[in-house]
């Protein structure tokens, strides 16, 4: 990693608020491509998965998503229940930012795509007893199409709508239906 980068981590974690987020925007940038520094942040950012900061807990969680594209000894299978923890954070925002990014794991390979899509299928069907969960579904249904933009898997595609059939209010099917239009 180049002295920059590291310096971006550093001011992520800055108490001055307008450099922090100059460094987040920076690092998720340098992280839309593959990196060959992954590793070197990658057990921090398991550690900060459970920071008493909710900001800190909701970038790990993002930096670890888009880092997945750059993990070619596939530790985000074992490690991707601890990420996925952070999108049932009890800060809602945070809970919120981290699975509006959970879809990048995904891109990482065949592997990471079936296991996001699984956890994904899961919450969807199983997390109607959660608060705010119509939005939880709609941020599910939104991943599935930015995959679905991004690797264009019919099958993807496919599980979205069908689980979209299975929603019996009609503003929330219709609102879900839209995404895909």
């Amino acid at each position: 990693m180049d002295s920059q980068m590291k310096k971006e981590f550093e001011k992520s974690k800055s108490k001055n608020k307008e450099e922090r987020y100059e460094a987040y925007l920076n690092i998720l940038e340098a992280t839309e491509q593959k990196v060959d520094w992954a590793y070197e942040v990658w057990d921090q950012l398991l550690e900060d998965l459970t920071h008493k900061d909710n900001h800190q807990r909701s970038r790990a969680a993002q930096y670890l998503a888009n880092l997945a594209i750059s993990d070619p000894e596939k530790r985000m299978m074992k490690d991707f229940p601890r990420l996925w923890e952070v999108t049932k954070d009890e800060k809602f925002v945070t809970a919120r930012h981290s699975l509006q990014s959970i879809w990048k794991v995904g891109l990482a390979g065949t592997e990471q795509k079936e296991l996001v899509m699984e956890y994904m299928v899961d919450r969807f069907k199983d997390g109607t007893d959660e608060k705010n969960y119509t939005l939880i579904r709609c941020d599910i249904i939104q991943n599935m199409r930015n995959l679905y933009d991004h690797l264009d898997d019919e099958k993807i595609k496919q599980t979205a709508i069908e689980l979209i059939e299975t929603v019996d209010e009609k503003k929330y099917k219709k609102k879900y239906m839209d995404i895909w239009k």
